[in-house]
């Protein structure tokens, strides 16, 4: 890296935050590749982003087409056509009875969207997320996201009626029904802080990100959708991280006999190109006021094109059926370890979006926050980028692409095993 491109990095406030300090030069597949000829295998994939992989030669194709034929297209003012096709093949996967999309950047606008909506046509004013969820990072999704303190804190007043209760934890709940237990909570929740028919919105993940992999069961969503159609409360499934592939499916609430009201969807959509949706139900979203939200951005030409080589390149290449073999076998191999390192306390997640949960043995699953900060080193040091996760910073979470092949895998497990016999 030239001198020039090291002296400008004292322009960039460190509440971006870097967890490695090397220049990208390209990308490709699972790889990264830095300017002094470093490559580095991607087990974050941008959090989640580049489910298929860095730089997918469709991908790439259909943004660089585009590039030259309309790269701004303000929505308000006309009809664009990679808007409508995309539109086309989402209307195709989304949960039957969701019949309606409107586009924006972030999830985190996706997010704001959706509680927008949700007060709108209900009249009401609270909502209700869950204790380890995150939302986004805006003023309102600050306050919905319940996972690490330095997400939200020294940001107070935040914006109020966001209400919090527990989300079913089997490894921490050991010996009771998480599931009636977390919906006897919302219960209570109904009792002590809010009237239900004062709530707009119950957003939920179907596997929780941040939260560190947790997949809810089917029988607790299946109660959230009772809750909400006994209070006519709209029910919105936060598919930006489960959503294109990440749990084997191509959305994760195809794993439930559950269909919300609305689901939000962002990340992997477009492979890298800013974008993301809010998509529901024809009954809501054709009372949702017009012109009450939208955006400059929103539904950008080039990020359209891009998201349909995105549902191509899913499909066609069959990565749904690649994801759920890798997943299965990368579980495999990290409860091997666990066998061998009982530091490991648990090991969960769903299709390639997986964690292991690092406690003290024998101290009544203790979190044990420096034996992450051992193990991401160790894998660091391999040249592997991966991140750490969890309320008390216990956890690793594995998030490669969902096209990931044999040989690429077979390296990463080799630096998570070599990693692991050294911190633990």
């Amino acid at each position: 890296m030239s001198q020039e491109l090291e002296g400008l990095k004292q322009y960039i406030p460190p509440v971006i935050g870097h967890s490695r300090d090397f220049v990208v030069d390209h990308a490709a597949g699972s790889w990264v590749y830095d300017t002094n000829g470093q490559k580095y295998i991607d087990f974050s994939s941008g959090v989640a982003v580049t489910n298929t992989g860095y730089c997918h030669p469709k991908v790439v194709a259909a943004a660089q087409a585009q590039v030259a034929r309309l790269i701004h297209g303000f929505q308000n003012a006309f009809w664009h056509q990679p808007m409508l096709e995309l539109t086309g093949k989402l209307m195709k996967l989304v949960p039957s009875g969701l019949d309606r999309v409107v586009y924006s950047n972030t999830g985190a606008e996706a997010t704001e969207g959706a509680i927008k909506l949700a007060k709108q046509v209900t009249g009401r004013t609270a909502v209700i997320c869950f204790q380890g969820a995150y939302h986004g990072r805006t003023h309102l999704t600050m306050a919905m996201t319940c996972c690490k303190v330095h997400f939200r804190g020294h940001y107070d007043p935040l914006v109020g009626g966001i209400y919090h209760t527990p989300f079913p934890y089997p490894y921490r709940m050991q010996g009771i029904d998480a599931t009636g237990w977390c919906l006897s909570q919302l219960d209570l929740l109904f009792r002590r802080e809010v009237y239900p028919d004062d709530v707009a919105a119950i957003v939920v993940e179907p596997v929780q990100g941040e939260g560190g992999s947790l997949v809810a069961p089917p029988e607790f969503m299946r109660g959230l959708r009772e809750v909400c159609d006994a209070h006519g409360i709209l029910l919105v499934f936060c598919e930006q991280q489960t959503g294109y592939g990440r749990t084997g499916t191509f959305f994760a609430s195809e794993r439930y006999d559950v269909v919300p009201d609305v689901i939000t969807l962002a990340k992997a959509m477009a492979s890298g190109f800013p974008l993301s949706a809010v998509v529901g139900r024809a009954e809501f979203m054709d009372r949702w006021a017009k012109g009450s939200h939208g955006g400059v951005f929103n539904g950008n030409a080039v990020s359209c094109a891009a998201g349909v080589a995105t549902i191509d390149a899913i499909l066609e290449e069959d990565m749904l059926a690649n994801c759920e073999r890798q997943g299965e076998k990368l579980r495999k191999f990290l409860r091997e370890l666990q066998a061998k390192h009982p530091i490991i306390g648990d090991v969960r997640g769903v299709g390639l979006m997986n964690v292991v949960e690092l406690v003290r043995p024998g101290r009544e699953r203790e979190p044990d926050e420096d034996a992450q900060k051992r193990f991401l080193a160790g894998m660091g040091k391999r040249n592997m980028l991966i991140m750490g996760v969890g309320t008390y910073e216990n956890m690793v979470r594995f998030l490669p692409p969902i096209n990931i092949g044999d040989e690429d895998m077979a390296i990463a497990m080799d630096i998570i095993a070599a990693a692991a016999a050294e911190a633990f």
